[in-house]
C-alpha cells in the first residue's frame, strides 16, 4: 500500500465582536499549525468576528467585504509568509444588496485558488442566515491547489449528502467544512448532545460513503442573542478529522480553543474504494426522482 501523506491543521477558536481581537487568534492558531509542519490549514466560518446571524438587522450588512479586499488579503500574505494553503472564512459584499457567506482559498503564494458561495441556507431562531445570505451560484466544485483538490462546503451544507457526493464526483480530495454551530442553552443537556452527536455523525458518513477524509472546524464560546429574545448560542467547538472510512484521526474537546495538526495519508482513499466500491455500484439510472422536492 502507498502512501501520500498530508499534514493538515485545524483551527478552532472563539470569536469577539472586537475584529482585530478575532483576527488575532484566528491567527496565532494558523502559526501554531504551520509551525508543526501543517501544509494545508483550515479556519472555521465566519471566523473574523461573532456569529451576527442570532438576529436580523439591516445594519450588519457594513460587515461585509469584496473579494478580493480586507480578509483576502490578510490571508493571503499569511499563507505566503508560511508557504501554506490556508482555507479562510469571510462575509462577502458582491454586489449592493447582494451578499454571500463565502469561503476562500489561498494558494501557497498568496494568490486566491478559489471561493465557496453556501449553498445551503438555514433559517431558524437564532440562525437568520436567510436575512443576511444570497444561497451561491458556483455549485458544487471542488478547488484545484498544490496539496489537492478541495471539496468545500459550508455549515449547514454539513447535512447534505448530495453536496458532499457531487464533490466527490468531482474528483475531490478531502471534504472540507468550516463551521458555526451550537446549541440553544435553554435546551436540556441530553437534547443539546444528540445534535452535538448528530452533526459528528453525519459528517463521518460523508466520509464512508465516499471513502474521502473529512476536515471540520468549529468554533466554542458563548454567544449572546444581540436582540435578547433567545438564550443565545453555545458554540460546541468539536472540530475533528475523520479519515475515509469515518475513523477518527483528531479530536477537539466542546470548550478550549485548540489547533489540530494530524497526518492524511491520500492514497488510503484509492484502497478504501476498492475494498468500499459504493462508487461503482451505485445505480445512477434510478435516482431520478433526487430532483423532485418529494415523492408525492
Amino acid at each position: 500500500m502507498t502512501t501520500k501523506n498530508l499534514r493538515v491543521g485545524l483551527v478552532q477558536q472563539a470569536c469577539s465582536s472586537d475584529r482585530a481581537i478575532s483576527v488575532a487568534a484566528s491567527e496565532a492558531g494558523v502559526r501554531v499549525a504551520a509551525a508543526q509542519g501543517a501544509q494545508l490549514v483550515m479556519l472555521q466560518e465566519l471566523h473574523t468576528g461573532l456569529y451576527f446571524c442570532q438576529h436580523e438587522s439591516t445594519d450588519l450588512f457594513d460587515l461585509a467585504e469584496s473579494i478580493p479586499g480586507p480578509s483576502t488579503e490578510w490571508l493571503g500574505g499569511l499563507a505566503k509568509e508560511l508557504g501554506i494553503v490556508l482555507v479562510g472564512s469571510l462575509f462577502e459584499r458582491r454586489a449592493p444588496g447582494l451578499y454571500h457567506n463565502t469561503a476562500v482559498v489561498m494558494e501557497r503564494d498568496g494568490s486566491l485558488a478559489g471561493k465557496y458561495r453556501k449553498m445551503h441556507i438555514p433559517d431558524d431562531p437564532g440562525y437568520y442566515e436567510k436575512f443576511y445570505f444570497t444561497p451561491g451560484d458556483l455549485g458544487f466544485e471542488p478547488i484545484q491547489t498544490s496539496v489537492g483538490k478541495l471539496g468545500l462546503l459550508v455549515c449547514w451544507d454539513q447535512w447534505y449528502p448530495e453536496a458532499a457526493r457531487l464533490m466527490a464526483l468531482a474528483g475531490a480530495d478531502l471534504l472540507l467544512y468550516p463551521t458555526a454551530i451550537g446549541a440553544n442553552p435553554a435546551d436540556p443537556f441530553e437534547e443539546r448532545e444528540r445534535q452535538r452527536e448528530a452533526w459528528v455523525t453525519i459528517q463521518r458518513s460523508h466520509a464512508v460513503a465516499n471513502g474521502l477524509p473529512v476536515l471540520v472546524a468549529n468554533r466554542i464560546g458563548y454567544e449572546p442573542d444581540p436582540s435578547a429574545l433567545t438564550e443565545g448560542a453555545k458554540f460546541w467547538g468539536t472540530s475533528f478529522v475523520a479519515g475515509p472510512q469515518g475513523e477518527f484521526l483528531a479530536r477537539a474537546g466542546t470548550e478550549d480553543a485548540e489547533v489540530l495538526v494530524v497526518d492524511i495519508d491520500l492514497a488510503r482513499s484509492e484502497n478504501v474504494r476498492r475494498w468500499w466500491p459504493f462508487l461503482r455500484d451505485r445505480r445512477i439510472e434510478a435516482y431520478g426522482d433526487l430532483l423532485k422536492r418529494y415523492r408525492d
